[in-house]
């Protein structure tokens, strides 16, 4: 049996994975925990928890499932490591000091750290990735809607398919990234890659990306329609992780794409 603990548990991600994962013989929810100033503390099957009590509940070799905020989610991280337990992140939003701190406990723990745990935005990654090759010679957009609930922009979906976009051309995206465009400004160089977010009504996730050349564009869009195929895929990265050693992988790992 696989033990695992939601934290976020009562967020709109943390409910998501608590259905799917009772749904699922080989997972056992052992713990599920919000912050502390919660509502839906002390509510819920299983119960929901403190955060500030995780220490009491985490056991060897557990699994941390964290689609939170960036900051409690490295809290979350240190808890992991101290107990010897795993990790799976699907938080976004962190800054590159946070992905560094993920990067130096996977040296210990096992953890799987993706922006998007669904079959269909890791199939796109690779997609556009190669397109790039491709057509070296296209300007590039990514452009994402989301809810708006959603707190950071743009999506760390978003900024995966750029990165993606960016190794295929050879380029450093940190360079040539230009996020959403206002008033004048110079010409678009053939370089950069532009990265827009859209933030209205209860959309879960769309995501295009844009090939665009002299008199035609190519147009390759995702779009979510409910939480439940991310939900899946953070359990289905639970279950291939529990056989794991210490490292840092991502859904590419987990579904056989590398």
């Amino acid at each position: 049996m696989i033990n695992i603990i939601v934290c976020g548990a009562d967020g709109r991600m943390g409910r998501s994975i608590i259905n799917i994962a009772k749904a699922d013989p080989e997972i056992k929810i052992t713990g599920a925990v919000e912050i502390d100033s919660s509502p839906a503390v002390g509510t819920g099957n299983p119960v929901i928890t403190k955060i500030s009590d995780l220490d009491k509940i985490v056991n060897p070799g557990d699994i941390l499932v964290d689609f939170t905020v960036a900051s409690n989610t490295v809290n979350v991280l240190k808890t992991a490591v101290k107990k010897n337990a795993k990790m799976v992140i699907g938080t976004t939003g962190l800054s590159d000091g946070q992905k560094e701190e993920i990067e130096k406990a996977s040296k210990t723990i096992p953890v799987v750290f993706s922006p998007n745990m669904s079959v269909g935005i890791n199939i796109l990654i690779d997609l556009v990735e190669e397109l790039a090759k491709k057509i070296p010679n296209y300007e590039v957009e990514v452009v994402e809607f989301h809810h708006n609930k959603k707190k950071d922009a743009p999506s760390g979906t978003a900024v995966r398919l750029a990165e993606a976009v960016a190794k295929g051309l050879g380029r450093n995206l940190k360079e040539q990234a230009v996020y959403g465009r206002h008033g004048l400004s110079p010409e678009r160089t053939k370089e950069e890659i532009g990265i827009h977010a859209v933030r209205c009504g209860d959309i879960v996730g769309d995501h295009t990306v844009y090939f665009a050349g002299l008199g035609e564009r190519i147009e390759i869009t995702h779009r979510a329609h409910s939480r439940e195929n991310l939900a899946s895929g953070a359990v289905k990265a639970c279950r291939w992780l529990e056989n794991q050693k210490p490292g840092l992988y991502d859904m590419r790992d987990v579904l056989g794409l590398k």
